[in-house]
């Protein structure tokens, strides 16, 4: 854009996810303005932060206005924690994170083979409560790996041993799984849209299933991660035995080792859907009526890497920008991709933090002040 009678027009759409361990989505969306206006005090500028079903999708969708609730539910250790969930309309956005993720566990405390998803179910029946009929369940960044076990049981669902016991909780105690109850399941569901939001397509179990892929990150070793693994195989022959071959489909099915298997949970007991996270809360934040309209979207997360180009949120914004006709640049804290893989996903620059602070430590720390000075520049490059 060069001339004045354009930069009249110009109107910019900032749709960015979080910069992880630094700013939220929303603080990225503000310091973006903020550092453009420095330069075009009167630009038009309208802020939508976005989420891909991970941590942060409830924020996403208070920032978009949906109401926040908060409620006590069992945290991933089994201790009472309180988890927030958006609720609007008749839809809400259930965040698993927010009951059952990395961020209720103490610094360098890990539970790979006993955390339990109880908490989520507890939410799934917080948002029954408050009548919503559209159910959005984002999926990541989950402490667990239950298969959804927890969460059922929390929902009405009975998994004994061979004594007639409960079974304990955690992935662990699955290989003790003699059968399950499914008739005591909250009733409700049966009326329920539940969408399963995720950025992960990966089957229950195997190379690229739930433990094997996702155990590590917490804290499982190589030992716990084939116990997860044959005892998630097994929990799935136990769930066929009783619900039939759509137990065995759903193990294999996308999504299903989302979130150490909690979507195998919701695919096989409740009916739910599988969708690309970021395409469903694009739909439910408003995303296409916030874009009509604008000149230049600008979007972003903390690493732009490999992961991105899968599903990750600037993919998704970036696509239905370009689908749109509506040219995309990002922020990142740090950039790993190339400027073909940039132009492939529909982005036609990236501005890295790091390109102005190398230091990882100091960029982090500085990442407010540091964005403003790159929309300082994107609005140099793009708005003059």
């Amino acid at each position: 854009m060069t001339d004045g009678a354009v930069l009249e027009t110009a109107r910019v759409l900032v749709a960015a996810d979080k910069f992880k361990g630094s700013l939220t989505a929303v603080q990225v969306a503000e310091r973006v303005t903020a550092g453009l206006r420095r330069v075009v005090p009167d630009l038009r500028v309208e802020t939508l932060p976005v989420a891909d079903g991970g941590d942060g999708t409830v924020a996403a969708a208070v920032a978009a206005g949906f109401e926040r609730r908060e409620v006590r539910v069992t945290g991933p250790l089994g201790t009472p924690v309180t988890a927030a969930y958006a609720v609007r309309d008749g839809v809400a956005v259930v965040e698993m994170a927010e009951a059952s993720g990395l961020q209720h566990l103490p610094a360098g405390v890990f539970a790979a083979l006993t955390a339990t998803t109880y908490g989520s179910g507890e939410l799934l029946l917080a948002a029954l409560d408050a009548g919503a009929r559209t159910i959005v369940f984002g999926v990541g960044g989950s402490a667990t790996t239950d298969g959804g076990a927890g969460m059922l049981a929390a929902l009405g669902a009975v998994f004994l041993d061979a004594s007639g016991e409960p079974v304990g909780p955690g992935g662990g105690a699955l290989a003790q799984l003699a059968s399950a109850d499914f008739s005591g399941l909250d009733a409700r569901f049966e009326g329920v849209e539940l969408v399963l939001a995720s950025d992960v397509d990966n089957p229950l179990t195997g190379p690229k299933g739930a433990p094997a892929v996702y155990g590590p990150q917490k804290g499982a070793s190589p030992e716990d991660v084939a116990i997860l693994d044959a005892a998630l195989a097994h929990y799935a022959k136990v769930l066929e035995a009783t619900l039939g071959a759509k137990a065995a489909e759903a193990a294999l099915a996308p999504g299903a080792g989302a979130a150490g298997g909690i979507g195998y949970g919701a695919l096989v007991a409740l009916d739910a859907t599988f969708r690309p996270g970021i395409e469903v809360m694009l739909d439910v934040l408003g995303f296409a009526p916030a874009l009509a309209g604008a000149t230049l979207v600008i979007t972003g997360e903390g690493s732009l890497d490999e992961q991105t180009l899968h599903g990750k949120a600037p993919a998704g914004v970036a696509a239905a920008a370009r689908a749109a006709g509506i040219e995309v640049v990002a922020v990142c804290g740090r950039l790993a991709l190339q400027p073909k893989q940039l132009g492939d996903a529909g982005i036609r620059r990236a501005y890295a933090l790091t390109a102005l602070e190398p230091d990882p430590a100091k960029c982090m720390a500085n990442a407010g002040p540091l964005l403003e000075r790159v929309a300082q520049t994107i609005a140099e490059d793009f708005l003059r």
